[in-house]
Formats: structure tokens, C-alpha cells, sequence
């Protein structure tokens, strides 16, 4: 008898899109050579587009949305996994095109599976989430374009959001001098500083329109919210900095000009965390055992349940969640 678990499913009808809690079997799920028991998941900004249907995120319907889950493996076909371990997935088209994480059981393929590294918990995995692994993409690609902290401040934008927080955390660890740009600054004071925030400004400073270049202020600056923002970080960046951009939840538009790459050798990386080829995944979640300030991921998160799903997304999309969600499944 093929066992029946818990999932939420989206449907669409036409132009109208559903979401309910509701009961499938194994036989439900999609092609995949690891079998897993989902323990934990967690909400994203993308989850939020996802769920409300206000971007076209899901690609095929019906869809178990949740672009990320950790749990254990309970049958592989693929030698690198076996019964037990401990597992986390992050995008790879979960919640997209394939069966995501708001589900007790999900199928995947093997190379989108990572094993956690000792040290993090699928709790942890998931207070962590695409957001945090992102954020860890970010820091990755400001090493790689040579920014070290004797080169200056890093602008964080939605800094109290989940890739912001997590973002701040793994900078202060690395001894980075931290400007956090929130639109809630004066509410979020307190708990950015705790974060590890040395600075703290309006993001409205930064979102109307400005100088194609303007005052050099940070040497780096990880931004996820794009449009007139990022264009605003660019012409701010100091001579040979460099800026990781993984969002667009101000807009898709970059209003900027070329000054700031010619005249100040600014590079302008982009970060997407859906594609990322295995092995800078496995690099991604090795350096965030070695660089996460668990205790401060602890901090900035929060639990809830597959039930609460729905009103979350709405919550997420404006700009109303602090840190980061862990869903117990």
C-alpha cells in the first residue's frame, strides 16, 4: 500500500490559482533517484511569489511549491546517499518545475542533494535556506573579486529580510565593517546591531533617483532588491570594488550608467542561486558551517507550519517578515 502524506498543492484553474493543504501518495511525486522523509522547509521571497501567484514562479501545475527542504534520505538509488543521512536542497527547479518542500516526503535527484555538514542540524539547514545560501554566494563572489576588510565597509540592503540577515552575520564574522540598509531602520535597530550591523541607514536614501556617480562610500555591497537601488550602490563604490547582486524586489530595471565601471573599475556580479553547479554548492555549504554564527542564526529565526503558509507569502511580499521562517513539516 503506497503511504499517504501531507502536502500543500497549487493548482490553477485558468487564470486562478489555488492553494489548499491536502493528502498524496508517493506514487504522486516526480522522477528522482533519492527518496526523502521532509522534516523542515522553509519561506522565501521567491515561496511568496510562488504561493500568491503574483510571478509566474510555477511552471507546471498542479506543483508542490517550497524551493527548499532538509530531511533524511529514506531510499537512494544513487550510491553517494544511503538511509539516514541528513540532506538539503536548495532550488535546482523545486517548487518551479518539480515537486518542492512543503511536503512530508519529496523525490529528487541525486546531484541536487547535499549532505549537511556535521555541524547543522536540518533545523539549521533551513533557518538558512536558499536566503542564507545565497547570502553565502554573495560573500563568496566579493572574495573572488578580492574585497577583503581593509578595503572598506559592505552595504547590506534589505538587511532585516532573510539573505540580508544571514548576510550581515557572515560579514561580521569575517571581520567586515557592516552599513545595513533597511527600510525599517529605526524598528530594526536593535535587532541588526545584534546581528552584527555597524551601521544602519534608510533605504530610502538609496531608492529615488541619483547620480550617474556619486560619493565613493563602501568598497563592497551585497544587494536583493535591484532597480534604481543597485544603480544608486554602483555609483557609490569605491575604486576597485564590487558589488553581489542576487534580487530584484525593488524591480528588474538597472537605471545606471557605465561611469561607475569605467571610471572606478567597479565590477558588478551576479548571483543566482537556482543553477549553481554542484561543487560551489557543497564549497557554499562547507563555508557556512565554518562562517555562520549559529547562535545568531538562531536569533533571527522563527517557526510555523505548513498551515501558515499562506498568509506568510502575503507577509514576506511585504516586506513584514523579520529573518528567516523555518516551516516544521
Amino acid at each position: 500500500m503506497d503511504a499517504k502524506f501531507k502536502a500543500l498543492l497549487v493548482n490553477k484553474d485558468g487564470e486562478r490559482q489555488s492553494v489548499a493543504i491536502t493528502e498524496l501518495a508517493e506514487a504522486d511525486l516526480m522522477d528522482g533517484e533519492v527518496t526523502v522523509a521532509v522534516e523542515h522547509s522553509t519561506v522565501n521571497y521567491k515561496d511568496g511569489l510562488a504561493i500568491t501567484g503574483k510571478a509566474p514562479i510555477i511552471r507546471r501545475f498542479p506543483l508542490i511549491p517550497g524551493i527548499d527542504l532538509a530531511g533524511s534520505v529514506l531510499r537512494s538509488e544513487d550510491p553517494r546517499f544511503h538511509r539516514g543521512d541528513g540532506i538539503v536542497v536548495n532550488g535546482c527547479g523545486l517548487g518551479e518545475t518539480h515537486h518542492g518542500g512543503y511536503a512530508e516526503r519529496a523525490r529528487v535527484r541525486g546531484d541536487w542533494v547535499i549532505k549537511l555538514p556535521e555541524n547543522i542540524s536540518t533545523v539549521q539547514a533551513m533557518a538558512i535556506g536558499t536566503a542564507g545560501y545565497t547570502a553565502m554566494l554573495c560573500v563568496l563572489a566579493l572574495e573572488k573579486e578580492g574585497l577583503t576588510p581593509e578595503k572598506g565597509d559592505v552595504l547590506v540592503t534589505g538587511a532585516a529580510g532573510g539573505v540580508g540577515s544571514v548576510a550581515i552575520a557572515l560579514l561580521e564574522k569575517l571581520n567586515y565593517r557592516v552599513v545595513a540598509s533597511s527600510r525599517r531602520a529605526e524598528q530594526e535597530g536593535d535587532y541588526l546591531r545584534g546581528l552584527g550591523a555597524d551601521e544602519i541607514i534608510d533605504a530610502r536614501d538609496l531608492s529615488g533617483t541619483g547620480n550617474p556617480l556619486g560619493k565613493e562610500r563602501w568598497a563592497g555591497a551585497i544587494d536583493s532588491l535591484g532597480s534604481r537601488t543597485l544603480a544608486n550602490i554602483l555609483s557609490q563604490i569605491k575604486y576597485d570594488g564590487a558589488v553581489a547582486a542576487c534580487g530584484l524586489a525593488q524591480g528588474s530595471d538597472l537605471p545606471a550608467t557605465v561611469m561607475p565601471f569605467i571610471l572606478r573599475d567597479v565590477t558588478l556580479a551576479g548571483v543566482n542561486s537556482v543553477a549553481t553547479p554542484r561543487k560551489k554548492r557543497e564549497e557554499a555549504w562547507d563555508r557556512l558551517a565554518k562562517d555562520l554564527d549559529l547562535a545568531k542564526l538562531g536569533s533571527m529565526t522563527s517557526r510555523a507550519r505548513l498551515e501558515d503558509l499562506p498568509a506568510l507569502a502575503s507577509e514576506i511580499l511585504a516586506g513584514q517578515v523579520r529573518g528567516r521562517v523555518v516551516i516544521d513539516i
